[in-house]
């Protein structure tokens, strides 16, 4: 199977000047179609950055991974590694002030439980590698959700502010009104996951389905796998948007610059 592997992707110089190539495409397309937010080469950068970035993290996380498997506090800090930048991350791409840090809420209560929960049941072990990417794709997919939620409820909750007046105008609590003016769009971070698990199959083979097989794996485990992650994925995008909407509904995060207001409760 690992014949199969390097068959299907070798790892040579090719590869990366496959990979140098496609980096610089994106970075090109970006600059040509101006995708940056202001119209700017600035989204270009950014790319070239985060390839060069993901070259290097990967390099070193995969030696760091080759020995944290093997040591139970090693394995749980590097996981709790991965959920602070995720946290970082998704609160700096929501806010530029300092309530980014409740962006860690959204991803912490999901994916914690659902990983001790695993483990518990004995379906993941610690020490283990299996625990790794799939603690990764569950923060990740919370990560995704989160962004996506927030800034979706945070410009709503800018552009429809005369609705959330209008609301407490009529009795609501500044809670409640923010909610009905963001539900709705603060429900499409949802999409991606569902259109995911919808066209699984049909559309894309996704990765744990296509690594398992190489590894090995009977198609119809394979299967089973892949269907539980996106079945779990679905569960932790879910609550993270549900307490992302009701961070943003209760003020806690927000893009105002007067830090002195702690939200409504």
């Amino acid at each position: 199977m690992r014949l199969a592997a390097e068959t299907l992707l070798p790892v040579d110089a090719s590869l990366a000047v496959a990979l140098v190539v496609l980096l610089l495409v994106a970075a090109a397309v970006a600059t040509v179609f101006r995708l940056g937010p202001d119209g700017s080469a600035g989204r270009a950068r950014e790319i070239l950055t985060a390839g060069l970035r993901a070259t290097v993290q990967l390099a070193a996380v995969s030696v760091v991974i080759g020995w944290a498997v093997h040591h139970t506090a090693a394995l749980v800090g590097f996981l709790l590694l991965m959920l602070a930048v995720a946290a970082r991350t998704a609160g700096r791409r929501i806010t530029k002030n300092r309530t980014w840090w409740w962006a860690a809420l959204p991803l912490a209560v999901p994916v914690v439980p659902t990983v001790a929960g695993l483990v518990g049941a004995g379906l993941l072990a610690v020490p283990g590698i299996a625990i790794v990417p799939v603690s990764g794709i569950l923060i990740g997919g919370a990560l995704t959700a989160t962004v996506l939620a927030g800034r979706r409820a945070l410009d709503e909750l800018a552009q429809r502010n005369g609705e959330v007046e209008a609301g407490l105008a009529l009795g609501l609590t500044e809670r409640d009104a923010r909610l009905e003016v963001a539900r709705a769009a603060t429900s499409d971070a949802l999409l991606p996951a569902l259109d995911q698990t919808r066209t699984v199959g049909l559309v894309t083979l996704p990765g744990a389905f296509v690594g398992m097989l190489l590894g090995g794996a009977s198609p119809l485990m394979a299967g089973a796998v892949q269907l539980f992650v996106l079945v779990a994925l679905l569960a932790v995008e879910a609550l993270a948007i549900a307490l992302t909407l009701e961070l943003a509904a209760r003020g806690r995060l927000h893009r105002r610059e007067d830090h002195t207001r702690q939200g409504v409760t």
